[in-house]
């Protein structure tokens, strides 16, 4: 606001959040059939866009058998005692960017 005397003028200052980009991608991952398997990938900036995991086509979420974790850029998806179900396709999505292993 600036005001003068009898006069006053307004503005607004809008914000947009700059969209993550993926900088370090994911990595195949061998493991043993009972291990556990990890896929980590960095983004550029620590963000509030909805980042998602995928097995295939399947949207993953944080449970017994699956651990999502954010620490900072750095996004991690932890596979508990994998199965030979759950050989595949790991996505990672953020925004308009995707990565897979």
């Amino acid at each position: 606001t600036c005001a003068t005397g009898d006069q006053q003028t307004t503005a607004l200052v809008h914000l947009k959040e700059p969209a993550a980009t993926i900088v370090e991608m994911l990595k195949d991952v061998t493991s043993y059939e009972g291990e556990d398997a990890v896929f980590e990938c960095r983004l550029s900036r620590e963000t509030a866009q909805d980042a998602q995991w995928f097995l295939g086509d399947v949207p993953l979420q944080s449970n017994e058998m699956n651990e999502i974790r954010v620490q900072g850029t750095r996004h991690s998806l932890i596979l508990r005692k994998v199965t030979l179900e759950d050989c595949g396709s790991i996505s990672f999505k953020v925004g308009q960017h995707t990565s897979a292993a």
